[in-house]
């Protein structure tokens, strides 16, 4: 990986947005790249986590701020992928001798934890793939003055919700952790969140010291879990308090499930966007077309 610009110049607000993708959502980060290059700024450059194999086809996004990163060069090469046999070769599994098969959803995650032990920005922006901006944003606006760094947070959510999948990730990230098989209150999950690089090294510095084994061996073997539930525990239970300030704004509107949207009610979800909003998101497995989304918004 080459330096960033911005990190080398000592820039206390620097920022690198983090995309971790595979071939079958290129179009969904075509049309990303599209809209961030045209209403984004305030970053140092662009990431994008593939695996080896995918890494070819992601070449023709690099340029000057955007730069493809190949697993193999992130992740221990104890873990890599075959061709899943009981999908007849469409999919691919991550095998590891010291944990469970994984996942390409897994493994995504896995990736966007291991790239901060390679970047010197003080913050990274998570932007998945199906993410399209459509207003302006900076990203620069998730560090506060003092270097506080923006933890996204729905404070006690999880104590109105009936018992739900995030529970039990939130379960799971206690335990991997170390901090028993506790539940949060809170839920960190959402679309375009920022984490603070420095505190996503110590993170996986106390899950290796809780669990006396390699952080990614631990994942490959607890495999329910989730990278924001993760993280969010850490910086909220085990942190330096001053390191983070909570926001529970979302600025990306997410159509996180339900049935594939015609380019009308595409038109009716991006009219619905909140005020602070930047971006929408249309999760790829609910078979809303790339093409009409690109349509409405230009």
């Amino acid at each position: 990986m080459r330096q960033s610009e911005g990190s080398a110049s000592g820039d206390d607000r620097s920022v690198a947005l983090v995309t971790a993708s595979y071939a079958g959502d290129i179009d969904r980060f075509r049309l990303l790249c599209d809209t961030l290059d045209k209403h984004v700024r305030g970053y140092t450059r662009h990431l994008v986590l593939v695996s080896d194999r995918d890494a070819p086809l992601f070449r023709e996004f690099e340029g000057k701020q955007r730069e493809v990163v190949s697993e193999g060069d992130i992740l221990p090469r104890s873990l890599h992928d075959v061709a899943d046999p009981f999908s007849f070769g469409r999919r691919r599994v991550w095998l590891s001798w010291r944990g469970w098969p994984l996942r390409g959803w897994h493994v995504q995650q896995i990736r966007k934890i291991a790239i901060a032990e390679h970047i010197d920005e003080q913050a990274m922006v998570l932007l998945d793939s199906d993410v399209a901006f459509v207003k302006a944003f900076d990203a620069r606006d998730v560090i506060a003055d003092n270097g506080a760094v923006r933890l996204f947070r729905r404070p006690f959510e999880l104590v109105r919700r009936p018992p739900s999948e995030q529970h039990v990730w939130s379960r799971n990230a206690g335990r991997i952790l170390g901090l028993g098989a506790s539940t949060s209150p809170h839920d960190y999950i959402a679309t375009l969140i920022a984490w603070r690089t420095a505190s996503v090294r110590a993170m996986t510095a106390r899950i290796e010291a809780a669990c006396s084994r390699h952080w990614v061996d631990l994942l490959a073997r607890r495999r329910s879990f989730s990278e924001c539930m993760i993280y969010g525990r850490f910086s909220d239970e085990l942190d330096d308090p001053a390191h983070h300030f909570h926001d529970d704004t979302e600025w990306c509107h997410t159509y996180w499930g339900g049935p594939g949207l015609t380019e009308g009610g595409i038109r009716d979800f991006i009219e619905a966007m909140g005020e602070s909003q930047v971006a929408v998101a249309l999760q790829s497995f609910t078979g809303s077309d790339i093409g009409d989304l690109r349509r409405v918004i230009g």
